[in-house]
């Protein structure tokens, strides 16, 4: 079950960013990526994405949030077309990841890896700055930016927040912890640590006046 929590008053939880939880990020519409390839080339739609997400950026600045949310998700889109049309190209028997990756260059691999890894950091960053934040989809989202960068600062801590939302004070207890191993001196990381250990006392206080 999602909770959804306040941010109002909350610690800055924030960065750069974009998404309500809903849309392409969340769950591939296939037909909408198979319209949008057409006979567009693999650089093209990279390069659609890359201003996609520009564009996102740009938004997220002027605290359009919403509007940002559109445009990585647009982003995302683009990718996920570009996966479906080199998916369709002979392969031999490899699986369509396989065929996907064959059918890009080293730098076009990347550019795409990097696209991912700042739309969906920036989707977690634009969800936390909701009256009502989805922790649930925060963590997903910054779970996906780890899957691909294990030692991103902002989505470790991001994950952090998330757990500790959620009351997964472990959890958090653990993301805050990394995040901290990058970024020692980093108060808002300090203090959810903090916070965290605070949960993590109370809980250990409370089982023990049980027994």
């Amino acid at each position: 079950m999602e909770r959804a929590s306040p941010a109002a008053g909350k610690l800055n939880a924030g960065g750069r960013g974009a998404g309500d939880g809903h849309g392409p990020a969340g769950g591939a519409q296939p037909r909408a990526a198979a319209a949008a390839t057409g006979s567009a080339e693999p650089g093209e739609l990279i390069g659609r994405a890359l201003d996609f997400k520009s564009e996102g950026a740009q938004c997220y600045k002027d605290k359009k949030f919403r509007e940002a949310i559109g445009k990585y998700h647009r982003a995302l889109l683009e990718l996920k077309a570009l996966l479906l049309l080199l998916s369709q190209e002979p392969a031999g028997q490899r699986p369509p990841a396989a065929a996907a990756a064959a059918g890009l260059s080293e730098e076009q691999r990347q550019a795409v890896e990097a696209i991912e890894v700042d739309c969906y950091n920036s989707l977690a960053a634009c969800l936390l700055q909701a009256e009502l934040v989805n922790y649930e989809r925060v963590k997903e989202y910054c779970l996906k930016v780890l899957q691909k960068e294990g030692e991103n600062f902002k989505a470790l801590y991001r994950s952090g927040v998330a757990f500790y939302h959620l009351g997964d004070f472990n959890k958090a207890l653990y993301y805050l912890k990394e995040a901290r191993s990058r970024q020692p001196t980093d108060t808002n990381v300090i203090r959810y640590i903090q916070l965290t250990e605070m949960k993590l006392s109370r809980c250990s206080q409370r089982e023990k006046e049980t027994l």
